[in-house]
């Protein structure tokens, strides 16, 4: 199947974006290098246009229920403009995919997922909605830029009347921006660096994108593309779905029990629970190279005795750090910080050790 363009696609075309199918789509890896793109987004401010993501709006008195039986996490406590980071577990024990929860107001929610499962996700939510949810798929007709780094904010409030310093993390606003109402303006960054993502209809694109390149013309904003957003979600040690999650592993595996809440039951409940209880076997971790290398998905991981402990999910040379960064899979007793550990990098054992995320705190 020929990939799908977002619908500024000629734009970044224009703008020497490097255009390569990503999860169905056609879309900018890099437009300068992504070392230059990654610190301009640690130090100033960079725009990513990721309209390839899904949204669905779900609406009604059984909303929320049917939220709350396929997402891991307790969706019951957020408030009106809060977020939350949550998964949908599958009924083997993996996950359906990671998505973000927005509380619109009562009865009315957004559901963030990734681009690579937008069809798969919504028949996975479809088959529990039995009580009748109004769901839309509002995809195709919705365009999201990030705009990250420390000087995102300051370019973005010259565009809205909407207080920015007051959206605290995982919260959001829905207001008016660069002319343009009913805008979703939201602070859920994969930078770790700061800023907004912003949420407007396709017919308002551009008109966006433009307002926000003049309002950040001051701070040199740039373009950026996905080279530098994997490094960047690297650094801070987030899961990429399809490389550090996905339908094989279990969200206590991945680090992500902290969203996983057994005060209500959700699909597959009773043996995340068990598996809680009796243990891990294997854990996602952080890790930071010692001797000189870079890591690479899927390279096998051993101890010092030469066993193999667990494999990289992601792995990258940090811009920041200047030496290779990576997460995987490894055994439980060898997942503690500070455990040495050896990445096979082609038939040389190169040391690292497991580090606590962000691996540039």
């Amino acid at each position: 199947m020929e990939p799908k363009n977002i619908p500024l696609h000629q734009l970044h075309v224009s703008l020497g974006g490097k255009i390569v199918d990503f999860a169905g789509y056609n879309m900018p890896v890099r437009y300068s290098s992504d070392i230059e793109e990654h610190m301009t987004v640690r130090n100033g401010v960079g725009v990513f246009d990721v309209s390839h993501m899904g949204e669905f709006l779900l609406k009604g008195p059984e909303a929320l229920d049917l939220i709350q039986r396929v997402t891991s996490n307790d969706a019951s406590t957020l408030i009106d403009g809060q977020a939350q980071y949550s998964c949908l577990p599958n009924e083997t024990g993996g996950i359906v995919d990671d998505l973000i929860v927005y509380k619109i107001k009562d009865n009315d929610y957004m559901l963030v997922v990734n681009a690579s499962n937008i069809d798969k996700d919504w028949a996975w939510i479809s088959k529990f909605n039995t009580k009748g949810v109004d769901m839309k798929n509002i995809s195709d007709d919705t365009c999201l830029f990030a705009v990250q780094g420390p000087k995102a904010v300051a370019s973005l409030q010259k565009l809205t009347s909407t207080n920015l310093g007051d959206i605290k993390y995982y919260h959001f606003a829905i207001g008016e921006i660069a002319g343009v109402k009913d805008a979703v303006i939201s602070n859920t960054g994969y930078t770790g660096a700061g800023g907004f993502e912003i949420y407007v209809k396709n017919q308002y694109a551009e008109k966006v994108w433009n307002a926000i390149f003049e309002a950040g013309k001051e701070f040199d904003i740039k373009p950026i593309g996905l080279g530098a957003r994997d490094t960047l979600r690297l650094e801070m040690g987030f899961c990429l779905y399809g490389n550090d999650i996905d339908d094989t592993t279990s969200p206590l595996e991945g680090g992500l029990g902290w969203i996983t809440k057994f005060k209500k039951d959700f699909t597959n409940a009773a043996a995340l629970k068990k598996q809680k209880e009796e243990g891990v076997t294997r854990k996602l971790v952080g890790f930071k190279m010692i001797d000189k290398g870079i890591p690479r998905h899927d390279y096998v991981i051993k101890d010092a005795s030469g066993a193999t402990i667990g494999k990289v999910t992601s792995g990258t040379m940090s811009p920041l750090l200047g030496i290779g960064i990576g997460m995987g899979y490894v055994t439980t007793p060898n997942a503690g910080v500070g455990t040495e550990i050896f990445i096979d990098v082609r038939g040389r054992a190169l040391k690292a050790q497991v580090s606590k995320t962000p691996l540039i705190g």
